[in-house]
């Protein structure tokens, strides 16, 4: 393996991906405690992911799925979980102790939530793939897919750490049911607003 390759698929994908490691402590505090929320969220992290390459590799090789002028409207996706963790969490707030026991049952994201948000917030990062791959011959391509599958890893070991030191697991553990909706919203409102959604 050339290791020029292996060196810019890392640069390239840490450059796209920087914002997850902030998606994915918001995650794994929103499942502390909840037995196997680690393996939901990295699970679904990977199925994200893996859609993104998928995307981004077939629209490399001309057969794309999503047309260029829906890539906006993925970003209805983390606006629509947003809204929904705000509900939970102001109905949480009004049940108090009983919402909090509601949560212990749900276990934190579902894998299909987290898969959700790491999809919608990877649309931009299809249109910087697809070029990169449609010159890098499937030789580089593979290289570049098994290093970002193999640092999809990392950023959930970072996420996951971010979210247990003391001080940010307090900080989530306080304002983690508020920070996350406030980010999957923006995060949604942002795509759409950047894709030209709404026509500016």
């Amino acid at each position: 393996m050339n290791l020029g390759i292996i060196g810019q698929a890392a640069g390239l994908f840490a450059v796209t991906n920087i914002d997850d490691i902030l998606i994915l402590a918001l995650f794994f505090a929103q499942g502390a405690g909840h037995r196997g929320s680690t393996r939901r969220i990295v699970l679904g992290q990977y199925l994200g992911f893996a859609a993104i390459l998928a995307v981004a590799v077939a629209a490399a090789f001309g057969a794309t799925f999503l047309p260029e002028a829906a890539i906006p409207y993925l970003g209805l996706l983390p606006l629509a979980l947003g809204l929904k963790a705000a509900w939970q969490a102001w109905k949480d707030h009004r049940e108090g102790a009983g919402g909090e026991e509601e949560q212990a049952k749900e276990g934190g994201p579902s894998p299909l939530e987290v898969a959700a948000v790491t999809f919608a917030n990877g649309g931009d990062n299809i249109g910087v793939y697809v070029p990169v791959f449609a010159t890098a011959g499937i030789g580089g391509m593979t290289v570049y897919a098994v290093v970002f599958l193999v640092l999809v890893a990392v950023w959930c070991f970072a996420g996951r750490y971010f979210a247990t030191r003391p001080v940010i697991a307090k900080a989530l553990a306080r304002w983690g049911h508020v920070l996350l909706p406030l980010v999957l919203t923006a995060i949604g409102l942002l795509i759409l607003i950047k894709g030209g959604a709404f026509g500016w």
